[in-house]
């Protein structure tokens, strides 16, 4: 590969995780999630929480894209893998 090939493949992957990147900072109210309900996902854009230093149940946030294409989020419970397992 010459210079100018990698140079045009750094560019385009820039470029690409700057859309991507968009796309998962949505400004979509996230829904609080239920047991059992049942969810639209055609593709997952990001997952947070806030677990690093927590131990127990803290709260996630997902930011879905549905079978329409719309921007989503879902907010809900699940238990911390940071802290708890490390002796913290």
């Amino acid at each position: 590969m010459t210079f100018k090939t990698l140079t045009r493949i750094g560019v385009l992957a820039t470029f690409g995780m700057a859309a991507f990147s968009a796309l998962a900072d949505t400004s979509v109210t996230p829904q609080t999630y239920h047991y059992g309900q049942r969810l639209d996902v055609q593709k997952v854009l990001a997952i947070q929480d806030n677990s690093a230093n927590a131990c127990g149940v803290v709260t996630a946030k997902m930011d879905y894209l549905d079978s329409k294409g719309q921007p989503r989020s879902v907010q809900y419970q699940t238990y911390a893998t940071g802290a708890c397992h490390e002796g913290g």
